[in-house]
């Protein structure tokens, strides 16, 4: 059973996610919250499997209630919402430290699909829709010219690993992966397991971004 806190400021918004939560056998919500502070002290308390984290609210903000939370060492993972699938603050809060994004809007299968996915570790919801965001803010991006290969969470990788870390920058899946590389797809599983172990990298959406960070994926011109 998957346990999900509701973090959302507006009453309405919280019902309808309660709702569709509560509609599945294997989900089950274990609290509501109407703001950041309230979202940290509940996660605390409560250890829910997911968080679903809207990110603009009164006082403390999804944002820094997302970092609060991954800072604390919890198990809990954050799924962000937001309104619009390139708003300017899901950048930030991926690189707060949660485990993917979609937007408000999203049809209730997605919603759905995306919570399990986050809760069984999968973290990327649309590796797609996580490049267009990075592209849209490369800008807040380092912009150093070092080869990757001097940064020093990348140093243990070999170099099918580095290929496969590119990859996932790119926003490829572990279908696509194993078909450009010809490799069976629970092979692909096993090297991004041990990307993530190497780098430190707490799921496959800090992996994108590690990727960006290092230049070992450039943004779109």
């Amino acid at each position: 059973m998957t346990t999900v806190l509701i973090v959302d400021d507006q009453p309405m918004q919280r019902f309808g996610f309660r709702m569709l939560l509560e509609s599945q056998d294997d989900m089950t919500v274990a609290g509501e919250a109407g703001n950041g502070i309230e979202a940290v002290r509940m996660t605390d308390h409560l250890h829910p499997d997911v968080v679903l984290m809207d990110i603009r609210m009164p006082g403390l903000d999804g944002i820094e209630a997302t970092r609060r939370i991954v800072a604390s060492g919890d198990r809990t993972r954050v799924l962000i919402l937001t309104t619009f699938d390139l708003d300017e603050y899901a950048h930030a809060g991926l690189r707060a430290g949660a485990s993917g994004f979609l937007v408000k809007d999203a049809q209730p299968e997605e919603l759905l699909s995306g919570i399990r996915a986050v809760a069984s570790g999968d973290a990327v919801v649309a590796p797609s829709l996580t490049r267009r965001l990075l592209d849209a803010y490369a800008d807040q991006l380092p912009t150093g010219t070092a080869d990757f290969t001097e940064d020093a969470r990348l140093t243990a990788l070999t170099e099918r690993e580095r290929e496969i870390l590119t990859a996932i920058g790119q926003g490829w899946t572990n279908t696509e992966i194993a078909e450009r590389f010809h490799l069976a797809e629970s092979t692909v599983k096993t090297h991004v397991g041990r990307i993530l172990a190497k780098t430190g990298a707490r799921d496959r959406v800090q992996a994108v971004i590690l990727a960006y960070d290092t230049r070992l994926v450039k943004p779109s011109a």
